[in-house]
């Protein structure tokens, strides 16, 4: 099954680096990135801004410049950057912002519905959320007010589910992505969120898996062609992010 990686990170040490937390990630480079997966058929990807790497787009825009095939990026923006910074971003393959409300690193929680908004009817991007989802309900007036987002690792957290389920109801799409960061069965939650919406959820590696208690290997993609027919599969390992990535370029 070919597949979009709907979530990675590249971590090249030519670029600065941020400590968050305390914490300094260990290189992995678009080499490391294609040995990695020199056995799946990869045909593009998104490659998301990590906290440690706070505002530096140099980075992003050297890994997209260098990788082949339909790459895009999620960057941190700040608040403040300017129209013309943004037009070249946008020119050069960034379809997403990213708040991680998680870790930090990115802009603060009060700019996420300005800055969401004007992104979206600037160019047509969407947001990209690193949260718990058992933080939905105290964000959920902001997040019924963003045009497009989407929620990483599967929200995390199984006291958050039912929020997360509404917010697919709603149009949310889920990142299918780190299943080693999370404290339930994945297969029941994305049956579910299948169920709800086929076009909701996004498989992508996580990789290098920085922090994550387990690593992304290749039984992360065993667990979902054991659990979903083949037509699933290709809503969750390609066309579903194909199309988010896509939309509206």
């Amino acid at each position: 099954m070919k597949i979009f990686d709907a979530h990675f990170h590249i971590i090249n040490p030519e670029y600065p680096l941020v400590e968050n937390n305390g914490y300094l990630p260990p290189e992995f480079t678009i080499e490391d990135y294609n040995n990695r997966l020199n056995t799946i058929e990869i045909i593009g990807g998104a490659i998301v801004s990590g906290s440690f790497q706070a505002f530096d787009q140099y980075y992003l825009l050297d890994a997209l410049n260098k990788l082949e095939g339909n790459f895009y990026g999620v960057a941190n923006i700040p608040f403040d950057m300017s129209d013309l910074a943004l037009s070249r971003l946008d020119q050069a393959g960034i379809r997403a912002v990213r708040f991680n409300l998680k870790r930090g690193g990115s802009e603060k929680v009060e700019h996420l519905e300005r800055l969401s908004n004007k992104l979206y009817n600037e160019y047509g991007w969407h947001t990209e959320l690193y949260m718990d989802s058992k933080n939905i309900k105290e964000l959920s007036s902001t997040l019924n007010r963003l045009p497009l987002f989407s929620i990483d690792h599967l929200g995390l957290s199984s006291s958050g589910l039912d929020d997360l389920y509404t917010l697919v109801e709603k149009g949310a799409k889920v990142k299918a992505t780190g299943f080693g960061r999370i404290d339930f069965d994945p297969i029941p939650v994305m049956k579910k969120m299948y169920s709800i919406n086929p076009e909701a959820l996004m498989f992508g590696t996580d990789l290098p898996s920085t922090r994550a208690k387990i690593p992304f290997s290749e039984k992360d993609i065993d667990l979902i062609t054991q659990n979903f027919s083949e037509s699933e599969q290709e809503h969750l390992f390609y066309k579903n992010a194909v199309k988010w990535y896509r939309k509206n370029h």
